[in-house]
Parts: structure tokens; sequence; C-alpha cells
């Protein structure tokens, strides 16, 4: 057992190990539904790492908020506080993830639905502003993100991409309802559903004058600034119709889902980076 670790000293590659274990034991029985005992784990854990109640409840909460950028769910007793060790902390989820690489697809697995039609009209709010990556994540941070891409995972996720498709659709039908324009919202079409992928948007609906809203949907169950993939053909798309183009991009979705929405010319509002190459002879 180690000795009692002086207050103020950040956390040492032993303490992250045991206590990055421990946060993902209780995950794994928090998204199972069964029950357990906060002040019984961190007792338990504090017979190992000699740190004060607050500083344990503080590094897990530093926890949560590493999981947060990487698109994982996390406890949602432990609220994300960002101020973390920049460089040790995310060190220490990537040995953990990568001895348990079925971590990630077992926490997505079991993450909670959320209810689509019944949970009310996601408020579309400001979209967050364009700022370089490498001004809001260390270096060891941008690793361990391109390392599990959330961005990516996110689009294998088809499921997921399908319920914000289909949230955006019950929405749009709603707002114009709640519009009185009752004619236009039985016009409003799930596009990539009744026909198919590849018309460069998902939804087709309108606004309260009848104008075309043409929505691509982009759904993470990570933050709003959450990393998404764009495809030429929608990219295209936006800068052929930019009167009607919107790309609507829901975020922590499955807790407390939020949104808003990005216009032509899309560049203006995100960063834009080759990510693939297409090879032909």
């Amino acid at each position: 057992m180690s000795g009692e670790s002086p207050a103020g000293q950040d956390w040492s590659d032993r303490e992250i190990d045991l206590i990055v274990a421990d946060y993902f034991a209780m995950l794994r029985l928090e998204l199972a539904g069964e029950r357990y005992n906060k002040t019984e784990r961190r007792r338990a854990l504090q017979q190992f790492v000699k740190r004060s109640d607050g500083s344990i409840e503080f590094k897990h909460q530093n926890i949560s908020a590493v999981l947060r950028e990487l698109s994982l769910p996390w406890i949602w007793g432990y609220k994300p506080a960002k101020n973390y060790q920049k460089t040790a902390l995310p060190a220490g989820i990537e040995r953990y993830l990568t001895k348990q690489p079925e971590t990630v697809a077992t926490a997505e697995a079991l993450r909670p639905p959320q209810g689509l039609q019944e949970s009310g009209i996601i408020f579309l709010e400001t979209a967050p502003p364009l700022v370089a990556a490498d001004t809001v994540l260390g270096t060891e941070m941008q690793r361990l993100v391109r390392k599990f891409d959330p961005a990516a995972r996110d689009a294998r996720n088809r499921a997921l991409g399908k319920r914000g498709e289909e949230k955006v659709f019950h929405d749009e039908r709603a707002r114009l309802k709640l519009g009185g324009r009752d004619d236009l919202a039985r016009k409003v079409e799930w596009t990539s559903q009744e026909r198919g992928d590849g018309a460069g948007y998902d939804i087709h609906s309108f606004d309260l004058r009848g104008r075309e809203r043409l929505l691509e949907v982009k759904t993470t169950t990570g933050t709003r600034t959450t990393p998404f993939f764009i495809s030429e053909n929608e990219l295209s798309f936006s800068e052929e119709r930019p009167d009607a183009f919107c790309l609507v991009r829901l975020y922590q979705f499955g807790h407390e889902p939020g949104g808003f929405e990005l216009r032509p010319p899309l560049e203006k509002s995100v960063n834009l980076k080759p990510t693939t190459y297409r090879a032909s002879f």
C-alpha cells in the first residue's frame, strides 16, 4: 500500500490507473441499470489511493470530461470538470481502453435509448464559434481523440444516425403544426428513408412561409463541439442549394440532447479537413 499522497500533488500513473478502472466498473453498473454505492466504492479505493473524498470526486468528474470529449457515456452523477491533468489523465484512460478494447463497444451498446417523439422539440441554439482544435485540447487529448475517433464511431453507428433523423423529422412536423401550418406538416418527408441516401440531405421540410428546408442531420452522443464527417456529395449539395440547405447538428443524444443549425457556406462555420482520397486507375 502506498503512503499518504501530499495535498496538491498531481496524481501518479498508478493512482490514475486505479481510479480509472474503478470509474469504468461503476459506469458499467450504471449503464446496465444496476445499483451501487458511491461512498462504499470511494472508501474501498482510499485503501490504495490516499486522497481525500473531494479529490477523488473531482478526479471522477475529470474522467467524465475526458469521456465526453471521446463521445462516450459518462457517470451522470459526476458532471464533467475540465481542469484535469492534460497529459497524465488522458494517457491513463488510453491505457485502460487499450487493455480493455471491448469497453467502447459495450458502453455504446448499454447506453439507454432516448425517447424521440415524446421528448419535446429540441431547442436549436446558436452554433459554437469556430475555434482551432489545438487551442481547445492538449496534445495528449488530441492524440486520444484521434485513436478513439468519435466522428468515425458516429459515422459507423447507423442506428444513432437514424434516430437523429427521426427526431428531426418529428420536430419539423411539430414545429409547423405549432405555427398553424398543418398543411405543410403533412408534406414533411424523411427523404433518406423514403428515397434512400444520395440526395445530399435527409429531411425535406419547410419554414412557416412555405420555403424549402433541406436538412442534413448529423447526430452524436458527444458534446456540441464533437467533430463529424460530411461527405463530398453533401458539401456539393450545400453549395448548389445554399438557399434551402441546412445542416442540423444534434449532440448529447441520449442525455439532455441539444442542437444547432449550420448554413452555407459551411467553411465559415466549421474547419473542413480532407480525410480520405479516392484512388482510381
